[in-house]
C-alpha cells in the first residue's frame, strides 16, 4: 500500500507541475488579443513564451505517461469517458505550436491574423477543458463497473463542471499576467499590470463559489473532516492568492508570480487530497471508483518505475531551471529586432 500510495502523491504532483510550468504560457496566450496592441506587443508575448512553452508540455507527456503505467485502467476509462475533451486538448496543443512557427513565415496582415487566431484558440481552449475535466473528476463520472461511460458531452458542462473550467482559466490568465509583468516594458508592462489586479479581483468569488460548491458537488471535504491536519493546504491555497496581490501592489511581479504558481499547485492538491485513495471516482456507484488499490500495477512496476523518476526527474527539473535562468530578464525592444 505504502508503493500504491506514493504514486498517487506523484501522479497529481506531475499534474500540478504541469499545470504551474504550462499554466503561465496558457495564461500568456489567452491573453494575447487583449493585450497584443501592436506588431512589438505580440512579438514580446510570443516571445516570453517562446523559449519554454515547448518544456513545459514535457510535463503532461510525463503525468499522462505515469498515469498509464502506474495505474493503467485508470488512463483507459479516462481517455474514454473524456475523449472528446480530451482530443480537443490535443489539437488545441498541435494548432497553438504550429502557429508559433508559421507566424512569422510570411509578412502579410491576414496571415499572422490567423495564426493569432489559433494562438489564442490553443491557449484558451486547453485552460478552460482541462478545468472542465479535472472539476467533472472531482464529482465523479458517469461510468459503470466495465468502464463504460453513460453520459455524453453535454453532462460534462455541467454547473460545477464549468465552474471548474472558469477558475481555472483564471488561474492560468492571472499566472500568464505575472510572468508578462516580470518580461514586458513600457505600455505594455502598464497595461498588463492593471488586467492582473482586475483578473485577481475577478479569481477571487470565483474560488471562494468553487470551494463552496465543492461541498455540495463533491466528497473531496471527507478526508479534510476525517484528518484536520489537511487543512493546511487550503490555508496555503487561500493565502498563495492573496500574497499575489500583495506582491503585484509592491510591484515584486517574481514573486507574485512564484505566488500564482504555488496557488495552482495548492489548487490540485487540494483536489488530490481530498480524493484519495480514488483516482477516478463513478458517479454511478462507489463500488466502481478505480482507486489507488484497486488499479495499480504490479509491485515490482511500480519500484523499477519509482527508481526511473527518482533519477530522471530531477534532471527534467535542472535542465528546465538552466533554461528559465538562461532567458531571465525583461525582453527589451533591441532583442525584438532579431
Amino acid at each position: 500500500m505504502i508503493l500504491e500510495t506514493i504514486w498517487f502523491f506523484l501522479w497529481g504532483l506531475l499534474w500540478a507541475i504541469f499545470f504551474m510550468t504550462d499554466g503561465f504560457d496558457f495564461g500568456v496566450g489567452t491573453l494575447y488579443p487583449f493585450l497584443g496592441k501592436s506588431e512589438d506587443d505580440k512579438r514580446t508575448m510570443i516571445n516570453s513564451i517562446g523559449p519554454f512553452w515547448d518544456g513545459n508540455e514535457v510535463w503532461l507527456i510525463t503525468a499522462g505517461g505515469v498515469t498509464f503505467a502506474a495505474f493503467p485502467k485508470v488512463y483507459a476509462v479516462m481517455f474514454s469517458t473524456l475523449y472528446t475533451p480530451l482530443l480537443l486538448i490535443l489539437f488545441a496543443l498541435i494548432l497553438r505550436g504550429v502557429a508559433f512557427e508559421f507566424r512569422g513565415q510570411i509578412e502579410s496582415d491576414s496571415w499572422k491574423r490567423v495564426w493569432d487566431l489559433c494562438i489564442f484558440i490553443g491557449s484558451f481552449l486547453p485552460a478552460l477543458l482541462f478545468g472542465v475535466a479535472f472539476a467533472n473528476i472531482f464529482r465523479g463520472i458517469p461510468f459503470d463497473g466495465q468502464g463504460l461511460y453513460h453520459g455524453n458531452i453535454l453532462m460534462l458542462l455541467n454547473p460545477y463542471g464549468l465552474l471548474g473550467g472558469i477558475l481555472f482559466l483564471l488561474l492560468f490568465m492571472l499566472h500568464g499576467a505575472n510572468w508578462l509583468a516580470m518580461k514586458s516594458e513600457g505600455d505594455l508592462h502598464a497595461r498588463v499590470t492593471a488586467l492582473a489586479d482586475k483578473i485577481w479581483l475577478a479569481l477571487v468569488p470565483v474560488a471562494v463559489i468553487f470551494l463552496i460548491a465543492s461541498a455540495f458537488a463533491t466528497n473531496l471535504y471527507q478526508n479534510y473532516l476525517d484528518t484536520p491536519q489537511f487543512m493546511v493546504i487550503i490555508i496555503i491555497s487561500v493565502a498563495s492568492l492573496f500574497m499575489v496581490k500583495l506582491y503585484l501592489s509592491k510591484k515584486e511581479y517574481f514573486k507574485a508570480w512564484c505566488s500564482s504558481a504555488l496557488t495552482i499547485v495548492s489548487c490540485i492538491f487540494f483536489g488530490v487530497i481530498g480524493l484519495f485513495p480514488v483516482l477516478f471516482p463513478s458517479l454511478l456507484d462507489a463500488k466502481y471508483n478505480l482507486t489507488a488499490f484497486n488499479d495499480s500495477s504490479s509491485p515490482l512496476t511500480l519500484k523499477i518505475m519509482l527508481g526511473v523518476v527518482i533519477v530522471f526527474i530531477p534532471i527534467v527539473i535542472a535542465y528546465q531551471l538552466w533554461t528559465y535562468n538562461l532567458f531571465k530578464g525583461k525582453l527589451t525592444k533591441d532583442e525584438m529586432k532579431y
